[in-house]
This record gives structure tokens, sequence and C-alpha cells, in this order.
């Protein structure tokens, strides 16, 4: 990283709100052109056309944050634009979404049938994803503004804060994945509680590649093996021995992981009840309902707990501020 780079990401806070109007005026025009050309760009929901509908609601939603972005300049020290703010960050994630569970795409070497990567529709999400971190630090530097505290750290001090880590959320965070990664090597190893179809539970022969159905059959889940990576992530931001490790790769994992999991965990949860209810056609209704609710609601749990435990590694770890 350059000089003139580092030097411009240590100024943040002082374009911040220009960055974020140039990037929604950007986005909501690819949005209408979209709309007014068929969809293109990547706007497309779910990589099918769905006509201009999609497209020119997202380039009324994204034209709407480039005023919000320009009151924001304009008038500063309101209290009013900061959850105004907040709520085109996750506007921003709900198109993102994708890109943030794109990561899965590197676990491809342990399945074989999967459909193409629609690597337009992948740029586009991770577009969406880089405004809501812009859009993430305007609101951050707008609201500490507003409040008379350093827009750098948030402090009305010079030092950091000097509370330790939260140990408490990477318990919950670690509690919050025991039952799916010991529900889903159980079943691997041949004992299946809570499935009541037929067939190997959490393992679908089409899909799964040879490597994975071998690893399976020895008692190996890839998903619960993730659910262990998750846990010690959780550890590292809240135990002593993770200030040795990289902190910024750390607090980006966080963040990232945060923001994919409480959402998917949310929505699995939803389509479990919806599949055990009969109002939906999904696989998850060959389970008992206490495993949606259980195993794939800790997701959000997980997520929300990662959140805070990020967040308090986050001030931990902070510098003493020379700006403020």
């Amino acid at each position: 990283m350059t000089a003139k780079t580092q030097s411009l990401l240590a100024t943040w806070p002082s374009w911040a709100e220009r960055a974020a109007l140039v990037w929604s005026v950007l986005y909501a025009t690819g949005a209408a052109l979209a709309a007014l050309t068929g969809p293109a760009f990547g706007y497309a929901l779910l990589g099918k056309g769905t006509g201009t509908a999609a497209e020119a609601t997202a380039a009324g939603l994204y034209g709407s944050a480039a005023l919000l972005a320009y009151a924001m300049s304009r008038r500063p020290g309101r209290r009013w634009p900061p959850p105004a703010a907040w709520a085109a960050v996750v506007l921003c994630l709900t198109s993102g979404f994708a890109f943030l569970l794109s990561a899965t795409h590197l676990l491809f070497f342990l399945s074989r049938n999967q459909p193409a990567i629609d690597w337009a529709a992948w740029a586009n999400q991770g577009a969406a994803v880089l405004g809501a971190v812009l859009w993430g630090c305007a609101a951050l530097a707008y609201r500490r503004r507003a409040l008379g505290t350093c827009p750098y750290c948030g402090d009305r001090a010079g030092t950091p804060s000097g509370l330790p880590p939260d140990t408490r959320a990477g318990l919950v965070a670690v509690a919050a994945l025991v039952p799916y990664a010991t529900l889903k090597t159980a079943w691997a190893l041949g004992v299946t509680p809570g499935y009541t179809g037929e067939g190997r539970p959490g393992v679908d022969p089409v899909y799964t590649s040879d490597l994975g159905l071998w690893l399976y059959d020895h008692g190996v889940d890839v998903t619960a093996a993730l659910a262990l990576v998750g846990m010690a992530l959780a550890l590292a931001l809240t135990r002593p021995w993770g200030r040795r490790l990289p902190r910024v790769p750390l607090i980006a994992l966080g963040w990232a992981g945060a923001g994919a999991l409480t959402p998917f965990g949310v929505f699995l949860a939803v389509v479990g009840v919806l599949a055990w209810a009969g109002a939906v056609d999904a696989a998850v209704a060959d389970h008992a309902p206490w495993v949606v609710l259980v195993a794939y609601g800790g997701f959000c749990l997980y997520g929300l707990a990662l959140g805070r435990a990020t967040r308090s590694f986050q001030r931990a770890t902070r510098r003493p501020c020379d700006r403020c």
C-alpha cells in the first residue's frame, strides 16, 4: 500500500459523504440504464430476467440515497440523517447479500453440478457491498460531528477506550454454533436425530463431490468444520491470544461474517418454519421443527454475537487518536 493510499484512508471522515454521494449516483444510473435496456450490468435479481420493475425500483431507491448524501454534505450537524444513512447501508447489504456469501464458491472443489457463476451479478453485488462500506463510514462521520466527538475515533479525547474485549460475546457466538456442529457431525456418524426423511441427511450425492462424500463417510461434515472455524474467529476476537493476530483481517472477517450470517440465519429459520407448516416446498420439511429453529436459527444468533465481538475487538485494539 502506497503512502498516498494510506493517507487517503486515514482521512476517511473528510471524504466519506462525498464518496457515498458519487457511488449512489453511479449505482442509481446503472440501475436506470438496466431498467431502460432490460436486465443488464448484473442488476437482474437472482440472475433472472425480472423485467424492468426491479431495476427501476433500485434506481429510485439509490437515487434517493444520493439526495440524502447531498443533504448530509449541505446540512451538517442535524440529528435525522444518520438513521436514514444506516437505512442506506441496509439497502446496500440487501443488494449485495449474495456477495458476502460468495466465499462459499471456494467450496466448489467439494461439490459438483453447481450452477455457473454469473460474474456480472457477482461484480454488481460486490459494488453494492462497497456502497454499504462507504455509507457506513459516511453515517459514522456525520453522527460523530453532530455529537461533537472526534470523527476519526468517536471519543472526546485522544486516548483509546481501554476497555477489554467482550468475552461474553465470543462465548455466545461459540454456543450458538455448537448445536449445528454437533448435529451435522452426528448425522455424518450415522446418528440422525431430528431427521424424518429418507436417505442421508446433510449430504446430497448428486451435488456433493467424491471427496465430500468420502469425508462424510468418515464422520467429517464440511459445514461442521466451517462452524469450528467460525468459533475460532469469535474466540480470536475476544481472547488475549487474538491480539497477536493481524488486526485488519480479523475485523474484516468479523464484520463480513456478522453481515452475512445474521440475515442468512433469519432466512433459513423462516423458510424452515414455512416448510414445516406446508406453505412452501423445501428440503427442510424433512427435518423436525426444532432442527430448523435451534440449528439454523443459531446462525442469526452467531452473527449478532460476532458483530458485538468485532466491535469490542475494534475498540479495544484501537491505537491512540492523534487527531482529536
